[in-house]
């Protein structure tokens, strides 16, 4: 069967019932800087931002610049953010991206997806996470765990590829709603439509969601 995307209205339509039913989704990383924005989402890959955030405040109140980070011993680093998993790779990218900005920006992070990207330990996803928090300027949709799975349930995409899903929902869903579309997906994910017994009974917008009616009919 040949898959048949959403109609822009219906898209929009499902985004203005869930901004009214999360009407507090924001960002759940804390941070004051763009750099430590773009440390904390480096740290979140395959962690949850609550421990994120009981981790940074000890990486911060010492190195929360890139002339810091970029001098700080590796073992150290490692130590401070070993909480937030794959520590070693982690640190080593902070330390590189760190010593780059320095290098190539003049310490201060870039506002453009591509040279985000061009940093190590910067892909698409974070790119899009920073641009949209740090610089209030979302140029995409960040697909993470909770963005892919909603997507393939509402029948958004039925790709698996990150980047293939964001192309698919950048088709469907006008740029002046990126903003609250990256919340949205995020709070939706994590409250209702989690992975393990999702709570269709209580979701907002299972009239327009593939697998709920599909399962219901």
């Amino acid at each position: 069967m040949c898959f048949k995307m959403k109609k822009k209205d219906e898209a929009i339509e499902i985004i203005k019932i869930l901004k009214e039913f999360y009407p507090d989704a924001t960002c759940s990383l804390d941070f004051t800087t763009p750099f430590e924005m773009m440390i904390a989402v480096m740290l979140s890959a395959q962690c949850t931002d609550e421990r994120v955030n009981k981790t940074t405040p000890k990486l911060f109140s010492k190195y929360n610049i890139p002339e810091k980070l970029a001098e700080i011993d590796i073992k150290e680093l490692e130590e401070i953010i070993h909480p937030c998993g794959f520590y070693k790779n982690k640190a080593k990218n902070i330390k590189a991206c760190s010593q780059k900005l320095i290098e190539e920006y003049k310490g201060i992070v870039p506002e453009d997806m591509e040279k985000l990207q061009s940093l190590p330990g910067v892909g698409r996803k974070s790119a899009n996470v920073i641009m949209l928090e740090a610089f209030h300027n979302p140029q995409g949709i960040a697909v993470d765990t909770h963005a892919k799975r909603i997507s393939n349930k509402m029948g958004f995409s039925k790709q698996t590829e990150p980047e293939k899903i964001e192309q698919d929902l950048l088709k469907q869903i006008p740029k002046e709603y990126y903003y609250d579309v990256n919340h949205l997906f995020v709070w939706h994910g994590r409250n209702i439509c989690i992975a393990r017994n999702p709570k269709c009974s209580d979701c907002p917008v299972k009239k327009y969601c593939k697998e709920y009616t599909k399962n219901n009919r």
